[in-house]
C-alpha cells in the first residue's frame, strides 16, 4: 500500500516545504485541498500549489483531497490539470468529488450550484471534457450544462490515456460508487458517517466495484487495467497498531491511505514532525 500526507494545517510555504519533507522520508504522495473556507486553515489555490510543489519535488505523486470540478469551468479545470501533469512530468492525480455544499465557493456566491444534483451533473460534465481534452486533438461536447464545438487543448496529457482520475465513493450508494468505477479509482468514505472505513467495509466496497467494472467491460465501455482504492484518515499514533490498520486496510483491497489530520491542535510544525517521522509513526 503507498501513502500519502494531506497538508491540512498552515499556508503555501509551510505546504511547500511538507512537499519536500514528504519526499525525503519515503511518503508515496503529497495532497493539498481545493476549498474556499475549510476552518481556520489557509485556502490557498490547490493548482498553483502543485505546480509550484511539481517544481520543488522529483518523484512524489501529487494531487489534492478532493478537487471541486463544479466550481470551475471544465475547459479551464481541464487546462489547469494538464499544466500540472506536464511541470511534474506525470505525476498527478485528480481526486474529485461534489465539493461541500457549505464551502464559501458555493454557499456564499450567488449563481453557483448547491444541491447535489446539480453539483453532480457539473462534476460528469468536467470529467467527460478533461478525458477528451487529454489527447491534445478538437474535440467536441454537449451536455446539459456546456457546450463546446471544435476545441483543442494541444498541450495534451503527458500520461496516457489521460491523468487518473479518483471519484469519491460514499459506500454503500450505488449511484456514488458506480461514477468511481468509471474512473481510475474510489476515494472511499461512508455514506452517513464521518468515520473512516473498516476493513470489512472496504472488503464489501472493493467487491461491490470489482462486479460494476466487469458488468461495464461486458457492455462495451473501456477501463483501465489499475483501479486504485483510497482510504483516508489518521493513523494510531502507536507504530504497531498503525501498522496493523494499515496491514489490515490492504488485506481488504485498499492500495492508498492518505493522513488528514484535520484536528484544529495540529499546526504546521505538529504536522511536519509527523511527516519527518516516516510513513508509519515510529
Amino acid at each position: 500500500m503507498r501513502i500519502g500526507v494531506i497538508a491540512s494545517s498552515g499556508g503555501v510555504h509551510e505546504a511547500l516545504d511538507l512537499a519536500r519533507t514528504a519526499e525525503q522520508n519515503g511518503w508515496d504522495g503529497f495532497f493539498t485541498w481545493d476549498g474556499m473556507s475549510v476552518g481556520s486553515a489557509a485556502a490557498a489555490d490547490p493548482f498553483s500549489l502543485l505546480a509550484a510543489a511539481a517544481q520543488h519535488t522529483r518523484s512524489i505523486t501529487l494531487g489534492a483531497m478532493v478537487f471541486a470540478p463544479a466550481r470551475r469551468r471544465p475547459l479551464v479545470f481541464a487546462q489547469q490539470v494538464l499544466t500540472v501533469d506536464h511541470l511534474s512530468a506525470g505525476r498527478l492525480v485528480v481526486p474529485v468529488g461534489l465539493g461541500a455544499a457549505d464551502d464559501a465557493g458555493f454557499s456564499r456566491v450567488t449563481g453557483e450550484a448547491v444541491s447535489a444534483r446539480e453539483r453532480a451533473a457539473l462534476l460528469d460534465e468536467s470529467l467527460h471534457v478533461l478525458d477528451l481534452a487529454s489527447s491534445g486533438e478538437p474535440f467536441s461536447f454537449v451536455g446539459e450544462h456546456h457546450r463546446f464545438s471544435d476545441v483543442a487543448l494541444a498541450l495534451g496529457s503527458v500520461q496516457r490515456p489521460r491523468v487518473p482520475v479518483w471519484a469519491v465513493g460514499a459506500w454503500p450508494s450505488e449511484r456514488s460508487m458506480a461514477r468511481a468505477a468509471r474512473w481510475d479509482g474510489v476515494v472511499l468514505q461512508l455514506l452517513r458517517s464521518g468515520e473512516e472505513p473498516t476493513a470489512s467495509q472496504v472488503t464489501e466496497a472493493v467487491t461491490w466495484i470489482g462486479a460494476e467494472r466487469e458488468r461495464l467491460r461486458e457492455g462495451g465501455v473501456r477501463l483501465g487495467d489499475r483501479f486504485e482504492v483510497v482510504v483516508s484518515g489518521r493513523l494510531p499514533d502507536d507504530p504497531a497498531a498503525a501498522s496493523e490498520r494499515v496491514e489490515s486496510l490492504s488485506a481488504a483491497g485498499a492500495t492508498w491511505w492518505v493522513e488528514a489530520r484535520w484536528d484544529p491542535t495540529e499546526t504546521a510544525e505538529t504536522l511536519s514532525e509527523r511527516v519527518r517521522r516516516g510513513p508509519l509513526p515510529g
